[in-house]
Protein backbone atom coordinates (compact mmCIF):
# COMPACT_ATOMS: atom_id res chain seq x y z
CA UNK A 1 0.00 0.00 0.00
CA UNK A 2 3.01 2.78 1.10
CA UNK A 3 4.12 2.36 -2.60
CA UNK A 4 0.70 4.28 -3.62
CA UNK A 5 1.46 7.26 -1.08
CA UNK A 6 2.87 9.28 -4.03
CA UNK A 7 2.33 11.94 -1.91
CA UNK A 8 5.18 11.55 0.53
CA UNK A 9 7.69 12.91 -2.15
CA UNK A 10 10.24 9.97 -1.42
CA UNK A 11 10.14 8.76 -4.65
CA UNK A 12 13.74 9.55 -6.43
CA UNK A 13 14.70 11.22 -3.52
CA UNK A 14 18.20 10.50 -2.24
CA UNK A 15 17.67 9.81 2.03
CA UNK A 16 20.47 9.11 4.22
CA UNK A 17 19.48 6.85 7.46
CA UNK A 18 22.15 6.74 10.12
CA UNK A 19 21.41 3.52 12.20
CA UNK A 20 20.21 1.92 9.69
CA UNK A 21 21.31 -1.55 10.69
CA UNK A 22 18.56 -2.49 13.53
CA UNK A 23 15.72 -1.08 15.13
CA UNK A 24 14.15 2.59 14.01
CA UNK A 25 17.06 3.06 10.99
CA UNK A 26 16.24 -0.12 10.02
CA UNK A 27 12.55 0.29 9.91
CA UNK A 28 12.92 3.54 8.61
CA UNK A 29 14.88 2.94 5.92
CA UNK A 30 13.05 0.01 4.82
CA UNK A 31 9.63 2.36 4.65
CA UNK A 32 11.75 4.58 2.52
CA UNK A 33 13.30 2.15 0.14
CA UNK A 34 9.47 1.19 -0.53
CA UNK A 35 8.49 4.63 -1.26
CA UNK A 36 11.05 4.51 -3.98
CA UNK A 37 13.94 6.49 -2.29
CA UNK A 38 17.56 6.00 -2.93
CA UNK A 39 18.72 4.77 0.53
CA UNK A 40 22.16 5.71 1.51
CA UNK A 41 22.86 3.99 4.63
CA UNK A 42 25.12 5.11 7.36
CA UNK A 43 26.14 2.43 10.55
CA UNK A 44 28.63 0.71 12.14
CA UNK A 45 27.60 -2.77 10.09
CA UNK A 46 26.37 -3.10 6.91
CA UNK A 47 22.15 -3.26 6.96
CA UNK A 48 20.66 -6.25 5.73
CA UNK A 49 18.03 -3.66 4.05
CA UNK A 50 18.53 -3.02 0.04
CA UNK A 51 20.74 0.36 -0.08
CA UNK A 52 22.52 2.26 -2.69
CA UNK A 53 25.28 2.74 -0.39
CA UNK A 54 26.68 2.45 2.03
CA UNK A 55 28.66 4.14 4.80
CA UNK A 56 30.57 2.34 7.52
CA UNK A 57 30.72 5.02 10.54
CA UNK A 58 31.21 5.13 14.11
CA UNK A 59 29.25 8.40 15.25
CA UNK A 60 32.34 8.80 18.10
CA UNK A 61 34.60 9.26 15.63
CA UNK A 62 34.42 12.59 13.67
CA UNK A 63 37.60 11.76 11.23
CA UNK A 64 35.34 8.95 9.91
CA UNK A 65 32.26 11.19 9.78
CA UNK A 66 34.18 13.80 7.63
CA UNK A 67 35.21 11.07 5.20
CA UNK A 68 31.35 9.88 5.24
CA UNK A 69 30.54 13.76 4.23
CA UNK A 70 33.02 13.79 1.55
CA UNK A 71 32.07 10.35 0.06
CA UNK A 72 28.36 11.25 -0.06
CA UNK A 73 28.86 14.91 -1.59
CA UNK A 74 31.15 13.58 -4.21
CA UNK A 75 28.34 11.19 -4.55
CA UNK A 76 25.68 13.89 -5.44
CA UNK A 77 24.73 14.44 -2.06
CA UNK A 78 21.02 13.97 -0.76
CA UNK A 79 17.86 15.33 -0.21
CA UNK A 80 16.94 14.45 3.06
CA UNK A 81 18.66 13.03 6.43
CA UNK A 82 17.23 10.86 9.12
CA UNK A 83 19.54 10.83 11.89
CA UNK A 84 18.48 7.30 13.86
CA UNK A 85 21.98 6.27 15.45
CA UNK A 86 21.80 6.03 19.14
CA UNK A 87 22.32 3.78 21.84
CA UNK A 88 22.26 3.95 25.46
CA UNK A 89 24.33 4.75 28.11
CA UNK A 90 25.19 0.88 28.90
CA UNK A 91 28.01 0.04 26.61
CA UNK A 92 30.09 3.11 26.42
CA UNK A 93 29.47 5.36 29.34
CA UNK A 94 28.00 8.48 29.40
CA UNK A 95 30.78 10.52 27.25
CA UNK A 96 29.89 7.54 24.27
CA UNK A 97 26.20 7.85 24.88
CA UNK A 98 26.85 11.31 24.34
CA UNK A 99 28.92 10.95 21.23
CA UNK A 100 27.01 8.92 19.48
CA UNK A 101 23.48 10.38 20.36
CA UNK A 102 24.26 14.15 20.04
CA UNK A 103 27.84 15.14 19.42
CA UNK A 104 28.22 12.71 16.16
CA UNK A 105 24.99 13.45 15.18
CA UNK A 106 25.49 17.95 15.48
CA UNK A 107 28.34 17.27 13.95
CA UNK A 108 27.18 14.68 10.55
CA UNK A 109 24.53 17.21 10.30
CA UNK A 110 26.24 20.62 10.56
CA UNK A 111 29.10 19.22 8.23
CA UNK A 112 26.47 17.30 5.72
CA UNK A 113 24.25 21.22 5.60
CA UNK A 114 26.60 23.46 3.32
CA UNK A 115 25.65 20.35 0.69
CA UNK A 116 22.15 19.68 0.96
CA UNK A 117 20.11 21.69 -1.09
CA UNK A 118 17.33 24.69 -0.61
CA UNK A 119 14.09 22.71 0.53
CA UNK A 120 15.81 19.67 2.17
CA UNK A 121 14.40 18.31 5.95
CA UNK A 122 16.06 16.76 8.88
CA UNK A 123 14.63 14.60 10.94
CA UNK A 124 16.24 12.97 14.15
CA UNK A 125 15.42 10.55 17.14
CA UNK A 126 15.14 11.88 20.31
CA UNK A 127 13.05 9.94 23.15
CA UNK A 128 10.97 10.04 25.99
CA UNK A 129 13.99 10.35 28.29
CA UNK A 130 14.71 13.94 26.87
CA UNK A 131 11.07 15.23 28.24
CA UNK A 132 12.75 17.39 30.78
CA UNK A 133 14.79 19.86 28.30
CA UNK A 134 12.86 22.69 29.56
CA UNK A 135 14.36 22.78 33.11
CA UNK A 136 17.73 21.86 31.76
CA UNK A 137 17.40 24.25 28.48
CA UNK A 138 20.51 26.32 30.28
CA UNK A 139 23.18 23.75 29.97
CA UNK A 140 21.72 22.20 26.72
CA UNK A 141 22.80 25.75 25.75
CA UNK A 142 25.91 25.91 26.93
CA UNK A 143 26.71 23.01 25.11
CA UNK A 144 25.14 24.17 22.17
CA UNK A 145 26.87 27.47 22.01
CA UNK A 146 30.69 25.50 21.52
CA UNK A 147 31.53 26.55 18.54
CA UNK A 148 32.97 23.06 16.66
CA UNK A 149 32.97 19.20 17.62
CA UNK A 150 36.35 19.17 19.58
CA UNK A 151 35.20 22.23 21.89
CA UNK A 152 31.97 19.90 22.09
CA UNK A 153 33.49 16.80 23.44
CA UNK A 154 35.95 19.43 25.46
CA UNK A 155 32.56 20.78 27.48
CA UNK A 156 31.37 17.45 28.43
CA UNK A 157 34.57 15.89 29.64
CA UNK A 158 34.98 18.72 31.92
CA UNK A 159 31.26 18.75 33.02
CA UNK A 160 30.40 15.02 34.19
CA UNK A 161 27.94 16.53 36.64
CA UNK A 162 25.89 18.12 33.78
CA UNK A 163 25.68 15.23 31.26
CA UNK A 164 24.38 13.10 34.52
CA UNK A 165 24.20 9.46 32.71
CA UNK A 166 24.70 10.25 29.21
CA UNK A 167 21.39 9.37 27.48
CA UNK A 168 18.38 11.55 28.89
CA UNK A 169 21.00 14.55 28.47
CA UNK A 170 22.10 13.62 24.81
CA UNK A 171 17.99 13.34 23.99
CA UNK A 172 17.50 16.65 25.89
CA UNK A 173 20.12 18.75 23.42
CA UNK A 174 18.69 16.82 20.33
CA UNK A 175 15.89 18.93 21.00
CA UNK A 176 16.90 21.77 22.10
CA UNK A 177 19.14 22.03 19.03
CA UNK A 178 16.48 20.81 16.59
CA UNK A 179 14.49 24.05 18.27
CA UNK A 180 17.62 26.15 18.06
CA UNK A 181 18.33 25.23 14.46
CA UNK A 182 14.67 25.44 13.33
CA UNK A 183 14.51 29.56 12.73
CA UNK A 184 18.06 30.22 10.85
CA UNK A 185 17.67 27.48 8.34
CA UNK A 186 14.01 28.22 7.45
CA UNK A 187 14.71 31.90 6.88
CA UNK A 188 17.54 31.31 5.13
CA UNK A 189 17.11 27.70 3.13
CA UNK A 190 13.97 27.04 3.73
CA UNK A 191 15.33 23.82 5.33
CA UNK A 192 13.00 21.79 7.68
CA UNK A 193 14.17 20.22 10.73
CA UNK A 194 12.14 18.21 13.64
CA UNK A 195 12.62 15.04 15.74
CA UNK A 196 10.49 12.35 17.41
CA UNK A 197 10.04 11.51 21.45
CA UNK A 198 9.69 7.69 21.11
CA UNK A 199 7.91 6.29 24.23
CA UNK A 200 9.49 2.64 25.92
CA UNK A 201 9.65 0.70 22.18
CA UNK A 202 11.08 -3.00 21.44
CA UNK A 203 14.91 -2.20 19.62
CA UNK A 204 17.74 -4.58 20.37
CA UNK A 205 19.12 -2.01 23.05
CA UNK A 206 16.10 -2.32 25.14
CA UNK A 207 16.81 -5.61 26.79
CA UNK A 208 19.83 -5.00 28.41
CA UNK A 209 18.43 -1.52 29.31
CA UNK A 210 15.38 -3.31 31.34
CA UNK A 211 18.03 -5.63 33.20
CA UNK A 212 19.61 -2.73 34.32
CA UNK A 213 16.70 -0.58 34.92
CA UNK A 214 14.76 -3.34 36.64
CA UNK A 215 11.45 -4.62 35.10
CA UNK A 216 9.09 -3.14 37.65
CA UNK A 217 9.78 0.51 36.05
CA UNK A 218 9.03 -0.52 32.48
CA UNK A 219 5.88 -2.28 33.71
CA UNK A 220 5.53 0.62 35.37
CA UNK A 221 5.43 2.74 32.61
CA UNK A 222 2.68 4.75 31.42
CA UNK A 223 1.53 3.13 27.93
CA UNK A 224 -1.81 5.02 27.74
CA UNK A 225 -2.97 4.32 23.88
CA UNK A 226 -2.03 0.18 23.54
CA UNK A 227 -0.40 -0.74 26.75
CA UNK A 228 2.41 -2.53 25.61
CA UNK A 229 5.55 -0.89 23.90
CA UNK A 230 6.09 0.87 20.46
CA UNK A 231 7.26 -1.22 17.74
CA UNK A 232 10.20 -0.22 15.42
CA UNK A 233 8.00 0.25 12.77
CA UNK A 234 5.61 2.48 14.48
CA UNK A 235 8.14 4.41 15.53
CA UNK A 236 9.62 4.96 12.19
CA UNK A 237 6.44 6.16 9.86
CA UNK A 238 6.07 9.44 12.56
CA UNK A 239 10.00 10.04 11.38
CA UNK A 240 8.75 9.85 7.77
CA UNK A 241 5.96 11.82 7.41
CA UNK A 242 8.16 14.59 8.91
CA UNK A 243 10.35 14.49 6.15
CA UNK A 244 7.66 14.30 3.74
CA UNK A 245 5.79 16.77 1.83
CA UNK A 246 2.54 16.40 3.79
CA UNK A 247 4.36 17.40 6.48
CA UNK A 248 5.68 20.53 4.59
CA UNK A 249 4.88 23.52 7.16
CA UNK A 250 6.38 21.81 10.11
CA UNK A 251 10.06 22.71 11.44
CA UNK A 252 11.55 22.73 14.93
CA UNK A 253 9.17 20.76 16.09
CA UNK A 254 9.57 17.29 18.43
CA UNK A 255 6.48 15.36 18.02
CA UNK A 256 6.24 13.22 21.04
CA UNK A 257 5.46 9.86 19.63
CA UNK A 258 5.09 8.01 23.28
CA UNK A 259 1.63 7.32 23.34
CA UNK A 260 -0.08 10.31 25.34
CA UNK A 261 2.97 10.16 28.07
CA UNK A 262 4.27 13.47 27.56
CA UNK A 263 0.32 14.66 27.57
CA UNK A 264 -0.36 13.00 30.48
CA UNK A 265 2.77 14.50 32.44
CA UNK A 266 2.76 18.07 31.10
CA UNK A 267 -1.14 17.89 32.23
CA UNK A 268 -0.42 16.37 35.57
CA UNK A 269 -2.67 13.91 35.29
CA UNK A 270 1.14 11.07 35.00
CA UNK A 271 2.76 12.06 37.96
CA UNK A 272 6.71 10.87 36.94
CA UNK A 273 7.68 10.94 40.58
CA UNK A 274 6.30 7.39 41.08
CA UNK A 275 8.35 6.08 38.10
CA UNK A 276 11.70 6.53 39.64
CA UNK A 277 13.01 7.84 42.44
CA UNK A 278 14.19 11.47 42.39
CA UNK A 279 17.41 11.70 40.59
CA UNK A 280 17.25 8.13 39.18
CA UNK A 281 18.37 8.96 35.12
CA UNK A 282 15.09 8.41 33.04
CA UNK A 283 17.54 6.93 30.40
CA UNK A 284 16.60 4.21 28.13
CA UNK A 285 12.87 5.18 27.49
CA UNK A 286 13.48 3.86 23.87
Amino acid sequence: MSMGWNGLGFAGRRVLVTGSASGMGEATARILGELGAEVHALDVRRPAIPHAAFYEVDLRDPTAIDGAVAAITAAGGIDKLFNCAGISQLPLGPMGCMLVNFLGLRHLTESLLPHLPDGAAIASISSGAGIGYLANMATCFELLATADHAEAVAWCEANPRKIREGYSFSKECIIVWTMMRAVPLATDRAIRINCIGPGPTDTAFLPAVVADMGEAYFEAFPKPLYKRNATAKEQAWPLVWLNSDLAGIITGECVWTDQGFAAGLFTGQIDASRLMPAGSPAAGIN
